[in-house]
């Protein structure tokens, strides 16, 4: 690559760069830099690939060497100022002689608040920000949402009909997706911390919930089975050793079901609202434990949960062109639902592919997408 033509598309490649490693760095962000001269011709560039490893800017700036005196550095995220897995990288992009960083969002996080900015500025380098700011927060809206609420991105995603049914009359559901739909979701589990199923899907499907073939993490498998009806037959406990298995119940579940699952390897958790398992309580917990990122795979009734309870941040549909009819199938969201149509949540930043002769709706639920 030569010379970019314009500020705005050195940003993009480092954008681009960044979103290469979503799945890899988590719970940190994903990150992209690149240098350039006067003219905009490249000198370096970089990104974080793995958690616990170098930062972006340190990179591209070590690519760099001495070409960074006097460069500009374009980065997607504000530099670091504190020491975490790696030292902060403010104070490495003050040590190249770099003459200005071109920032596109400012670090969400509490513990950076601005300070590797103002490190910057007091150095005297020329700050610039908010370039492409709207793509750059889309980009770490999970590692906001993490950072400022405590909590995971929740992804919903399901499969259905064309006349919008999860399955048959008689509950049969494979396959409804193409196989080329399957491999992206299959790709999209190994994104993931966490996949989440309700015991319905569990019981219906017996789904092992893994990605195949693996991908850069591999998910904790929870199922919401207030009653902890989980069979100890079935695939997820049978592979409990394998890959974790969270079964999240309620006060309703015995004593001695919950202590044969965790003699089986699996992890109960429990949560009590007075009736079920409480949903914004998982999060939470899951929040606690670094999560960044959960995909909820249904069924009806755990996506109408969500949906009534907001707390969808993503949405991924997968619409096969095919008829299944009758009143006694399940759409893919129960729940209470909406009462007025005008009230119905309208996605944002909609994404549409193709894939096998499907349709593949991907958005956003919030208007900024930034977790906020």
């Amino acid at each position: 690559m030569g010379a970019f033509a314009e500020p705005v598309d050195v940003m993009r490649r480092a954008l681009e760069l960044a979103a290469q490693w979503g799945g890899y760095v988590e719970p940190n962000p994903c990150v992209g830099a690149v240098v350039v001269d006067d003219r905009l011709q490249l000198i370096s560039e970089g990104a974080h690939t793995k958690f616990g490893g170098p930062h972006a800017e340190v990179v591209a700036l070590n690519a760099a060497g001495e070409r960074a005196r006097g460069a500009t550095l374009y980065v997607t995220l504000e530099p670091c100022a504190h020491v975490g897995q790696t030292p902060a990288c403010a104070p490495r992009v003050i040590a190249s002689g770099i003459r200005k960083v071109v920032v596109c969002t400012p670090d969400p996080a509490p513990h950076t608040a601005g300070r590797g900015l103002q490190l910057l500025r007091e150095a005297g380098i020329e700050i610039e920000t908010e370039l492409l700011a709207e793509e750059g927060r889309r980009l770490i809206a999970p590692f906001t949402k993490l950072m400022t609420r405590g909590l995971p991105w929740v992804h919903a995603k399901w499969a259905m009909t064309l006349d919008g049914k999860l399955a048959t009359r008689t509950g049969d559901s494979k396959w409804i997706s193409s196989e080329e739909s399957r491999r992206i979701v299959h790709e999209l589990r190994g994104r993931m911390d966490a996949i989440i199923v309700g015991i319905g899907t569990a019981l219906a499907d017996d789904p092992l919930l893994t990605a195949r073939p693996p991908g850069p993490r591999t998910p904790v498998r929870i199922v919401v089975d207030s009653e902890a009806r989980l069979p100890l037959g079935s695939q997820l406990v049978r592979t409990a050793h394998e890959a974790s298995v969270i079964v999240a119940v309620s006060h309703r579940a015995s004593v001695e079901r919950c202590a044969q699952l965790a003699r089986a390897g699996v992890e109960v958790l429990r949560l009590d609202d007075g009736h079920h398992v409480p949903l914004h309580m998982l999060l939470s917990e899951l929040g606690q434990r670094r999560m960044t990122n959960v995909l909820v795979e249904g069924g009806s009734r755990l996506l109408g949960s969500c949906l009534d309870g907001q707390l969808i941040d993503e949405v991924h549909a997968f619409i096969a062109p095919t008829l299944a009819g009758s009143i006694d199938a399940f759409s893919p969201i129960g729940g209470e639902g909406i009462a007025h149509m005008p009230d119905a949540l309208r996605l944002v930043n909609v994404n549409v592919q193709h894939p096998g002769g499907d349709v593949y709706v991907r958005g956003y639920v919030r208007e900024t997408a930034s977790g906020e």
